[in-house]
């Protein structure tokens, strides 16, 4: 299992971010990751397969899914769809959070999912039209938007257990944020727990327990998803290409490309050719 933390950064003229789901032609798979902001998924044509906490959420026309703040998440979409996302950061909440820093939502009835789902679609029609006052219509509609979910789908009946995972998440997001910025580095578990003050072995369990993965693995997961885009959008050769983004040499590359994508980053250049 491959987990990863996304960084989410708002539109320049809006104080969330939207966006069109980036599997809308199909035949397409992300995986496993987490963020800090709360993100819903709403399907206008066509289906998605959403896993979230490792169950399944087929998600059709004129339906959406709630993802709370480090809730870990997959989506598959093997058929084209419409789909729009949008992020809301978590701070967004501050004064209605249930624990430090956390606040769960569920659906409730398809009497408010209805009017969740129109509200989007407006948002989003608004925002491309981009007639004069647009920006205001669409803040006007988002704040309605944070009020129906903070009155009528807001959670109370927080466990422990969902505060424990969250606070070692919202730790594990700052040390997945460093590794993001220092891939092509020798970065070791030892280095790594020296820098944010932990003893190795309780780093390595924080993301077996927490992450569902071992570093060294996530590690690698980091590096072959940069070294992807550079074989694709470079002439590099296979061996730049290793070195560039952290791997000690082509045949170890080769031997993680081939272990996800199936194939080796040679017979896939060609492919996209």
């Amino acid at each position: 299992m491959e987990f990863t933390y996304e960084q989410v950064f708002p539109n320049e003229d809006l104080p969330f971010k939207m966006f069109l789901f980036e599997g809308g032609n199909g035949n397409y798979f992300r995986e496993k990751h987490w963020h800090s902001s709360v993100e819903i998924f709403a399907v206008f044509k066509g289906n998605i397969n959403f896993y979230l906490n490792n169950r399944l959420y087929p998600l059709g026309e004129g339906q959406f899914l709630l993802a709370n703040s480090n809730e870990i998440h997959s989506i598959c979409a093997p058929e084209p769809n419409y789909t729009l996302v949008l992020q809301i950061p978590l701070e967004t909440f501050d004064g209605y959070f249930t624990g430090e820093k956390f606040i769960r939502f569920a659906h409730r009835n398809e009497k408010y999912d209805c009017k969740v789902i129109k509200l989007l679609e407006k948002i989003f029609t608004t925002y491309q039209k981009k007639d004069y006052g647009y920006v205001l219509e669409v803040k006007g509609d988002y704040f309605y938007l944070l009020h129906l979910l903070v009155t009528e789908y807001r959670r109370t009946d927080i466990t422990p257990d969902m505060l424990e995972a969250n606070y070692n998440l919202n730790r594990l997001s700052v040390i997945t944020s460093y590794m993001k910025e220092n891939f092509k580095e020798d970065l070791s578990l030892e280095e790594l727990a020296e820098t944010f003050g932990y003893a190795p072995s309780y780093l390595s369990r924080m993301f077996q327990k927490y992450a569902g993965i071992n570093y060294k693995s996530y590690l690698q997961d980091i590096r072959l998803r940069h070294a992807f885009q550079e074989l694709l959008n470079s002439r590099h050769t296979i061996s730049e290409t290793a070195l560039n983004n952290g791997f000690p040499n082509s045949k170890a590359f080769s031997r993680e490309f081939r272990k996800k994508y199936g194939m080796l980053p040679s017979e896939y250049r060609k492919k996209e050719l």
